[in-house]
């Protein structure tokens, strides 16, 4: 199948037909004004050389003589041969010629018009004479009292003035050729980068790429957001402006999507936070690095299943290690009955269901939400393995569902994760304690977490709760306070940081409770 013409070919093609259509036309006014201006230059000619030939004197005179034609003839053929032009006619009025380049002709009836000449008047016009076509100018001779005693005709044949003109041609040509030349040149490399713009594409070809694109890009399941090179998005589908809640009259993205564009990297499945959404977002440059494309996931969901997979998995640990301490502790009973020292077996094992028994009653007489007490228990169970001592604050008081049980859970979770983290990372010798505040007030929620770890700098403070901020390297890391941090934005509330190096931290929350 043969392949159609590209855009470039077509408009090349189409440069170069107008352009010789508007040289042609350009060419042929100008011969025509030129072949106009050498008419006009001839009857100007013809007729100033007639004036003078019919004021001279010497015409009068020969006019009055028996013989004018003696006298006419070397002079008009004189005049011809100086003024170059092909005939000098000086005739009587009755048209009876005294001179002419053709001798035979001499005493001949004149061919052409005088009528107007004979009135006083000048006449101009184009003649077949007997030496051909001519322009000519017939001009009365007047003697001194101003009565007309004869007649002037000069001209030049058409054929003379189509020389001239015709001596024009080549430098007319020259235009004309050097306009095509440079036309041309003009379109091909016009057409050469149009073609590298197109990659060669014709019309059938572009507009099939641009449906292809336009169903794929409303199609794809991921969000496609399209950047220049100073950041402004050019282009962005109907996957993105669900994920970013970006509404269709509204190019502004979210800070922290923006800011991801404004940092001009390369990035591969780079976790960020977008609203209510939790986003993997991948981002690659155009070759010549004259924009991005940046692709958005949603992996909300899958985020919370993570974190809520790491919470059973940590439960799921800690429960291994009671089991396993508390398989040693049933060998340690058993073995001090079979010694006969039964009050000491009693003893050990009433201590142990006694400590367990009262952290299970103060987290469920304070924290009246379900999944909230389980989550602190769980919390306790995963900082005893740790060889963390976590608490909960007496004055701790949550009635059932004062916030959606997912918000309130990502809020505790994630701040007694980062003091589990934090008191773990703390040099030997350092007390490993984490306090868990959790009280609901009149109109809002405050969740407290202190811990004995390290403490933070007042410039780590305030980019804690930043998306990708983290005190310990690696991908996938500052997002849990980020987080905290959206959540806490979109209820309205306020967080805070009150840490000094080597003095713990305790981060407060302080969430509104919803009318």
């Amino acid at each position: 199948m043969t392949r159609r013409w590209s855009i470039a070919r077509q408009l090349f093609a189409l440069q170069v037909l107008v352009v010789t259509l508007l040289v042609a036309v350009c060419t042929t006014g100008a011969v025509l004004l030129a072949r106009r201006d050498a008419r006009n230059a001839a009857i100007g000619q013809v007729k100033a050389v007639a004036e003078t030939v019919a004021h001279s004197p010497e015409v009068v005179t020969a006019l009055r003589s028996e013989d004018p034609t003696t006298t006419l003839q070397p002079y008009a053929e004189a005049a011809r041969a100086a003024t170059e032009t092909d005939f000098i006619v000086v005739m009587a009025p009755d048209r009876t010629r005294y001179t002419h380049p053709t001798t035979s002709l001499i005493g001949l009836p004149f061919a052409g018009t005088v009528d107007e000449a004979l009135a006083g008047g000048v006449v101009v016009e184009e003649y077949p004479g007997s030496l051909g076509d001519s322009w000519r100018t017939v001009v009365p001779v007047r003697d001194g009292s101003g009565a007309i005693v004869g007649l002037v005709a000069v001209g030049i044949r058409t054929t003379a003035i189509d020389r001239a003109l015709a001596a024009q041609f080549p430098a007319v040509a020259s235009g004309t050729g050097a306009a095509l030349l440079l036309a041309a040149a003009g379109a091909w490399a016009l057409s050469r980068r149009l073609r590298r713009q197109t990659h060669g594409l014709g019309p059938a070809e572009m507009t099939r790429m641009y449906e292809y694109y336009d169903a794929v890009l409303h199609s794809v399941r991921e969000g496609l957001v399209v950047a220049g090179r100073d950041g402004r998005v050019e282009l962005i589908n109907d996957e993105a402006r669900r994920l970013l809640g970006v509404a269709a009259d509204d190019p502004e993205l979210p800070p922290e999507v923006a800011d991801l564009i404004a940092e001009r990297r390369t990035m591969v499945d780079e976790p960020i936070l977008a609203g209510d959404r939790t986003l993997v977002a991948s981002r690659r440059f155009t070759h010549d690095s004259r924009g991005s494309v940046l692709t958005l996931r949603d992996h909300t969901e899958l985020r919370q299943l993570t974190g809520e997979l790491d919470s059973v998995r940590g439960l799921t640990e800690a429960l291994r290690a009671q089991a396993h301490e508390a398989a040693n502790r049933l060998h340690t009973v058993l073995t001090l009955v079979e010694l006969g020292r039964p009050e000491e077996a009693i003893r050990l094992g009433t201590e142990e269901l006694a400590l367990a028994q009262q952290l299970t009653d103060q987290v469920v007489g304070a924290v009246r939400e379900p999944a909230l007490a389980a989550l602190l228990l769980g919390k306790s169970a995963q900082a005893a393995e740790r060889g963390v001592e976590l608490t909960i604050d007496p004055s701790s008081q949550v009635n059932e569902a004062p916030l959606p049980s997912r918000d309130l859970l990502t809020v505790v979770g994630n701040l007694v994760d980062n003091a589990l983290e934090a008191v773990t990372s703390a040099g030997p010798g350092t007390p490993r304690r984490v306090r868990v505040l959790v009280r609901q007030e009149e109109d809002e929620v405050l969740v407290e977490v202190g811990d004995t770890g390290p403490g933070l700098t007042a410039e780590q403070a305030a980019s804690a709760f930043r998306r990708g901020w983290s005190t310990k390297p690696g991908p996938g890391r500052g997002v849990g306070l980020s987080l905290v941090r959206q959540i806490t934005e979109r209820y309205g509330g306020r967080y805070a940081i009150d840490s000094a190096p080597g003095a713990g931290a305790v981060l407060t929350v302080r969430l509104p409770v919803p009318a």
